[in-house]
């Protein structure tokens, strides 16, 4: 493995060789469209603005694509190209790198948001952004080529999974009585929290249960669609991002932090609360106000 990071240290040191202030700028502003923040603005963008059962269905996929990249890092504990050489660092991360988790959610998000657009010419501008991301993070000193090629392997692969059986999973999951699809909702991000109890773990599968079994109960007692005037969507936008914002960091301020034995529950039932915020909260006030109507 010493030869590949070395050979990877070498391209990274070779890249940053026309690196300055201006382009380190224009890359960590590309890599952004990785960060959790960054989705945490475009899924509910999707699910209250643009397609409701489309963003429920994006974000389960991203997010169950970022579960797989933490277990596989958590598994390899492979180093970054600073651990080795801390002279290459032009951003701050914490973690494992192989894979890269931003290049593997680039490949998902992406390529699953260029399906549902349905257009050759966005198929362009998707792969596009995914290889900035992938490259931003080699810029940056963060990644060595190899863990983006592998981010980019990976969410190839999860994204043919999700072609060839996407659909057929959502449609068995519809048929299901509700309770089953609330046990399920609850039951399968527990279960995989058990092999790996960790912050980002947590994190990611408790805004999965939150939003699954908000998902549940919308589709049965709130009809919700994203479709509507813009200053509509807007408004929705602002207001729900607001109060998302809202949970998030005053659950966080209430909850007990690190060092408490119920730390891990806390923080699930936080992003779940967050999660159900996001699928059947916003859009029960939405329609409440009507700032929404009723799905077709």
């Amino acid at each position: 493995m010493e030869a590949i990071w070395q050979w990877g240290l070498n391209m990274i040191i070779a890249i940053q060789q026309v690196h300055g202030p201006a382009l380190d700028s224009i890359f960590r502003g590309i890599t952004f469209m990785g960060e959790e923040q960054f989705y945490l603005l475009l899924l509910p963008f999707f699910l209250w603005c643009l397609d409701y059962s489309f963003g429920a269905v994006l974000a389960a996929f991203f997010l169950l694509s970022n579960y797989i990249n933490i277990c596989l890092k958590d598994l390899l504990q492979q180093p970054r190209p600073f651990d080795i050489n801390p002279g290459v660092k032009l951003a701050s991360v914490e973690g494992y790198g192989l894979p890269s988790g931003h290049a593997q959610s680039a490949v998902v998000v992406w390529g699953a948001i260029a399906i549902w657009v349905r257009r050759k010419w966005f198929w362009t501008v998707a792969i596009a952004i995914m290889l900035l991301i992938g490259f931003s993070r080699i810029y940056l000193g963060v990644h060595f080529p190899t863990d983006v090629f592998a981010g980019w392997v990976i969410g190839a692969i999860l994204l043919a999974i999700y072609i060839v059986i996407g659909t057929k999973v959502q449609n068995w999951l519809r048929q299901l009585n509700p309770v089953v699809q609330l046990l399920l909702a609850l039951g399968i991000p527990i279960l995989l929290i058990l092999p790996d109890p960790t912050n980002e773990a947590v994190t990611t599968l408790g805004t999965l249960a939150g939003m699954a079994v908000g998902l549940v109960i919308t589709h049965r007692y709130v009809s919700f669609s994203a479709k509507g005037l813009w200053w509509k969507r807007v408004v929705r936008f602002l207001i729900g991002l607001i109060v998302l914002l809202a949970l998030y960091l005053g659950l966080k301020a209430v909850f007990p932090g690190e060092g408490s034995p119920l730390q891990l529950f806390f923080r699930f039932l936080r992003y779940g609360l967050c999660g159900i915020w996001v699928t059947l909260g916003a859009p029960w006030l939405f329609r409440l106000t009507r700032l929404a109507s009723a799905a077709d």
